[in-house]
C-alpha cells in the first residue's frame, strides 16, 4: 500500500536449527518497535532462564508475529549464565524465542507470569528442564518427542532416497516406507493425544488450528459418476474449521498466517473475484479479535496491493473501499487512511477490463489528436520519456512491433511525458517514429495523474472499445499480448 499500517522494520536474518513449527528462517528486529500489540501497563513477571554454557552476554527476548519474528527486549545473561525477566510490560502470549549470541535461539511458550527454564547451548530441546509451567512442560515434552521421532526417521529417509529408483530392492523399499509410515503415524497420534488430554493448554489449540480436514469419500452424481470436485470443495470449506481466530495468541505462531496464507493463496482461484470473496469470508471469522481482524485486513491488502501479477490491483481497491474505513481501520491515522482511500481512488478507474480515461493531446504540428478517435482493433498507449535510459533501451522494442502488427490493426499513441519539446520533435525524427506522437508540456491534460505514471516507460494495451485489456507491461511482454488477444477477437469472430 503506499502507506502501510506498520512502521518500517529493519531486519537481520539468524542461522537457525530445529524447532518446534519447523521454520527455518528468523528475521529479528533489532530494536524496540511499536506494533500495536504491546500494553502499557507493568507486569510483575518472574521468569527466569539458565543457559549453561553461556555468560556475561546480551540476549533477546523475540516473538513470533504472523510470518516473521520481532525481537522486543534486550537481556543480560550473568556470569553463570541466568537470565532475568521482571517487572516488564505486558507481552501478549504466543511462542517467543530467546535469541543468544551466534545466533542460536530457543523457543518458549509465553503465557504465564512465572516460571524457570535451564538448559544447556550444546542442544537446548534435549537439556530442557521446566519448572513451573503447565505450557512448556507440555511444549517440551513434544519437542523432545519430535527430537527423538526426527532421529528415528533420518536413516529411514537416507535409506527410501538410496532404494527408491532400484527397480530390484522393491521389497526393501516398502519395509522402509512401513517404517517411515509407522514414524508419522506416531507423531499424528501424539498430537492427537495432546489435543485430547492437554485440552486447556495452548499447544493443543495451536495443534487444533493445524489440523487438515479429514475429506470423506466423494459423492455419486446422478449419472452415476463421482463427483470430482467433491474432496476440492470440502477440504477448502473446512480447512478453517479448528482455527479459533478469537484467540490473539495464534497471531504469535506461524500458525495463524499459515493458514490464512494457504487460504487466499493456495485454495482460491487467483482473480480478483474469487479473491475478494475469500477475504470477505476471512475477515468475518477474524472480526472475533480486533487483533487479528488488523492483521488478517492488512496482510491481504498489502499483498495484492503489491502483487507482481497483473490486475491484483483490484484486490486493493476493493479492500481500501470497504475494510479502510474510519470506523474499521482503527490501527491507520487520519493521515495514513487518506492516502490508502486516494491510492485506491486513482487505481479504481484504472483497473482491467475498465474504459480508458479520454485524453486529447497535440502533436508536433499543433494538431491535436483524441485518444477515443484512433480507429484500431488494438491501441499501445505508451507513455514515454527520450530522456529516459529504460525509453531508449525499449524503443526498438516498440519499433519492431508497430512494424509487425500496424497492418494488423494496432496503432501506437505515444506520449510524451517531457517538457522540452525540441529533445521529443528530435527523437520523432532521429529515430522515424510514424505513429501517433503527442505531448503535453503543460500538463494541461492531467494524464500523470489520470493514468498513474510515477515512472517511463509505462505501457496501457486497448482493445477498439478503449477498454484496458493490459497494463504496466514491458515491451518484451507485449508480443505475447497482442499475439493472445489477436486469437481471442478471431474466436469471437468465429461464432458470430
Amino acid at each position: 500500500m503506499a502507506e502501510t499500517p506498520f512502521p518500517k522494520l529493519y531486519f537481520v536474518k539468524f542461522d537457525s536449527h530445529f524447532t518446534s513449527m519447523n521454520r527455518f528462517v528468523l528475521s529479528s528486529l533489532l530494536a524496540l518497535c511499536s506494533l500495536g500489540m504491546l500494553q502499557a501497563q507493568k507486569v510483575n513477571y518472574n521468569i527466569r532462564f539458565h543457559i549453561n554454557g553461556l555468560k556475561d552476554s546480551s540476549v533477546y527476548l523475540a516473538n513470533y508475529y504472523g510470518d516473521k519474528q520481532y525481537i522486543q527486549d534486550t537481556l543480560k545473561a550473568d556470569s553463570k549464565g541466568n537470565v532475568v525477566l521482571k517487572n516488564k510490560q505486558e507481552w501478549p502470549g504466543g511462542i517467543y524465542l530467546l535469541v543468544l549470541p551466534g545466533k542460536k535461539y530457543f523457543e518458549f511458550i509465553f503465557t504465564e507470569k512465572e516460571f524457570t527454564l535451564e538448559t544447556d547451548t550444546a542442544d537446548f530441546v534435549k537439556n530442557m528442564k521446566v519448572k513451573g509451567s503447565m505450557e512448556n512442560t507440555v511444549f517440551y515434552d513434544y519437542l523432545q518427542f519430535i527430537s527423538a521421532r526426527q532421529k528415528e526417521a533420518e536413516p529411514l529417509r537416507r535409506s527410501f532416497e538410496r532404494l527408491k529408483d532400484d527397480a530390484s530392492k522393491k521389497d526393501s523399499l516398502a519395509i522402509v516406507k512401513e517404517k517411515l509410515a509407522a514414524v508419522d503415524k506416531a507423531v499424528k497420534d501424539y498430537k492427537v493425544d495432546v489435543i485430547e488430554k492437554k485440552s486447556n493448554s495452548f499447544l493443543s489449540k495451536i495443534f487444533k488450528a493445524s489440523q487438515d480436514p479429514e475429506v470423506p469419500e466423494p459423492p455419486k452424481l446422478a449419472n452415476g459418476k463421482t463427483d470430482s470436485t467433491f474432496s476440492f470443495k470440502y477440504y477448502k470449506a473446512h480447512f478453517l474449521d479448528h482455527v479459533d481466530f478469537s484467540d490473539e495468541r495464534l497471531l504469535r505462531t506461524p500458525v495463524l498466517h499459515n493458514k490464512i496464507e494457504t487460504y487466499i493463496k493456495k485454495l482460491t482461484v487467483q482473480i480478483p473475484d474469487s479473491i475478494t470473496a475469500a477475504a470477505d469470508y476471512l475477515i468475518e471469522k477474524a472480526r472475533a479479535n480486533k487483533e487479528v481482524f488488523k492483521y488478517v485486513v492488512h496482510y491481504i491488502t498489502n499483498t495484492y496491493e503489491t502483487s507482481p501479477i497483473m490486475g491484483m490491483d483490484a484486490v486493493f481497491v476493493y479492500m481500501a473501499e470497504k475494510y479502510y474505513t474510519k470506523d474499521q481501520a482503527y490501527w491507520v491515522d487520519d493521515t495514513q487512511l487518506y492516502k490508502i482511500q486516494t491510492r485506491a481512488k486513482t487505481l479504481k478507474p484504472l483497473l482491467l477490463d475498465k474504459k480508458a480515461p479520454a485524453i486529447t493531446m497535440k502533436d508536433s504540428a499543433g494538431v491535436a489528436h483524441a485518444l477515443y478517435d484512433v480507429k484500431a482493433k488494438f491501441t499501445i498507449l505508451l507513455f514515454w520519456d527520450p530522456d529516459c535510459g529504460h525509453c531508449q533501451k525499449s524503443m526498438p522494442k516498440f519499433i519492431e512491433l508497430y512494424k509487425k502488427y500496424k497492418s494488423k490493426g494496432v496503432e501506437i499513441y505515444a506520449v510524451c511525458t517531457e517538457v522540452e519539446m525540441d529533445k521529443w520533435r528530435k527523437y520523432i525524427r532521429e529515430h522515424k517514429l510514424d505513429w501517433i506522437n503527442v505531448a503535453d508540456p503543460k500538463f494541461e491534460t492531467n494524464f500523470r495523474a489520470l493514468y498513474d505514471i510515477t515512472s517511463t516507460p509505462q505501457v496501457y494495451f486497448l482493445n477498439d472499445k478503449k477498454e484496458i485489456k493490459a497494463k504496466k507491461v514491458d515491451a518484451e511482454q507485449l508480443d505475447d499480448i497482442i499475439e493472445h488477444f489477436m486469437k481471442e477477437k478471431e474466436k469471437e469472430k468465429g461464432k458470430e
